[in-house]
């Protein structure tokens, strides 16, 4: 007698949910730059149907500007934050690095190459000694970074006096080489009759190559990495120290450029230059994508977070608005940022699951 076979019963095959097809709409809310691209859109419709001038050439020329020396120090924030942390020093750097210029080039009558070398060199330094104090000492970057912001207004406004005797450094345009590093940094081009200034394309260029560090090398996993939790990454062999410092140097770098830019092209310096721009460039981050706490961000959202600043600070003054209205416009688009931001992140890690 023979027994009968039960056919096996075949079982519904369970797909893999890492290989889960993803939406487009999901895959673009999880965008850190979103937000500040629909900022942007948003601002530049609203200030073209209002200025003519705005939408002109020149209009644009001139936002774009006031955008470029902004974004190239929000791109480089933007590193540091998605690494974890918060460099206030980074503004009044570019004063010091404006003024090592000057009285480089002025009072030591040097080439203005070696002064800007030397301001390269001092900048270098001070973010590797913000980064190697956070690191080794474990306090905050807020509270190093506030240290050095504090020493290095107070040496900005000492040393400048010392050497000139007033809180301003001039003529930078006599210098020996100065042409030719007006050509590099401070010169025009011109784009149908229009001239723009070369800073725009130095903050294209620095935009696109910090795109690509984060989102092509193996040190940009590195910064989300040690971003978003610095123990575990420690933990799985990220040179989080290494990475950190490397991050400090990169934003005293930014500021190196900008402050260079800055001597350059206005042929003098004061003692207080970049004060108080620190916190323009976190906002710029922030609007761009960038979490305060980390791991999450995009620097071509910063990028877009500082062209939303210049629009908006020159559309004011189109508009023929009181300039007082653009520290009102700061504020509320830090707190709708923080809030986005807030709610994308949330989102993000949903869609994970």
């Amino acid at each position: 007698m023979s027994a009968t076979r039960e056919a096996p019963v075949e079982r519904p095959v369970r797909a893999d949910e890492r290989l889960a097809a993803v939406g487009i709409w999901r895959r673009l809310l999880v965008k850190p730059e979103l937000g500040s691209l629909i900022g942007a859109v948003v601002i530049l419709a609203f200030f073209s149907a209002q200025s003519d001038v705005f939408r002109g050439l020149s209009g644009i020329a001139n936002w774009l500007d006031v955008a470029s020396t902004l974004g190239i120090m929000a791109v480089a924030v933007a590193l540091l934050m998605i690494g974890g942390h918060f460099d206030l020093s980074a503004g009044v750097l570019t004063g010091t690095t404006a003024l090592t210029v000057g009285i480089v080039a002025t009072e030591l009558d040097q080439n203005i190459w070696v002064a800007i070398g030397a301001a390269l060199v001092l900048a270098l330094a001070i973010g590797f000694a913000n980064g190697w104090l956070v690191t080794r000492t474990g306090l905050p970057s807020f509270i190093i970074t506030l240290g050095t912001f504090l020493m290095l207004q107070g040496l900005n406004l000492g040393l400048t006096k010392l050497f000139t005797g007033t809180v301003v450094v001039r003529g930078i345009a006599e210098a020996p080489g100065y042409h030719s590093a007006e050509l590099l940094l401070a010169s025009t081009i011109n784009v149908f009759g229009q001239p723009f200034r070369v800073a725009i394309v130095w903050w294209l260029l620095a935009t696109a190559v910090a795109s690509w560090v984060l989102l092509r090398t193996r040190f940009g996993n590195w910064v989300f990495a040690t971003g978003g939790d610095e123990v575990a990454s420690r933990n799985v062999g990220v040179p989080a120290r290494r990475t950190t410092i490397t991050l400090f140097m990169t934003t005293a770098a930014a500021a190196w450029l900008v402050g260079s830019i800055t001597a350059v092209r206005l042929t003098s310096v004061q003692a207080n230059t970049g004060t108080g721009q620190e916190l323009i460039y976190i906002v710029a981050a922030v609007i761009g994508g960038c979490l305060l706490t980390g791991g999450f961000g995009s620097a071509i959202g910063a990028a877009l977070g500082a062209l939303v600043f210049g629009m908006t600070q020159q559309g004011i003054v189109y508009l023929d608005w009181d300039a007082d209205w653009f520290y009102f416009f700061l504020g509320a688009m830090l707190l709708l940022a923080v809030l986005t931001n807030r709610l994308v992140r949330r989102y993000a890690e949903a869609a994970r699951r």
